[in-house]
């Protein structure tokens, strides 16, 4: 099976030479998101939660043009500037997954532009 470039319904402009999401085998893979403006790609600055909230929104709609839901996610991988901000950042992130939550790594780590926070996910594709 070939694989299938999934774009971000939103993105305007070039924010680096990767693909938002690859669809191969039944599975997705989301690339690292964050709170971007997607139609200029400037960060949006805010709060660790309003920056994980459109974080985990840009996931969801890169999702859903795949067919997928936050239930069909099995993976993610975030990373928060400060890892002081784990408290507030699980919060938010509880909010989009329900049930049975992803497998998860969440790490410090040193991120472009000043964004506090950047998320990675797999889910397995529902056959429809």
């Amino acid at each position: 099976m070939a694989k299938v470039e999934i774009q971000h319904p939103d993105k305007m402009v070039s924010t680096g030479a990767y693909s938002a999401g690859v669809a191969i085998d039944g599975w997705l893979f989301i690339s690292g998101q964050g709170p971007l403006d997607l139609r200029t790609g400037q960060v949006v600055e805010g709060t660790i939660e309003e920056q994980t909230r459109l974080t985990l929104e840009h996931i969801g709609k890169i999702l859903k043009a795949a067919g997928c839901t936050f239930d069909d996610v099995v993976k993610c991988t975030c990373h928060l500037r400060d890892i002081a901000d784990f408290d507030a950042f699980n919060r938010v992130y509880a909010e989009f997954f329900q049930g049975v939550r992803p497998a998860r790594t969440t790490v410090q780590s040193v991120l472009w532009g000043g964004i506090k926070v950047e998320i990675d996910a797999i889910a397995r594709i529902p056959n429809r």
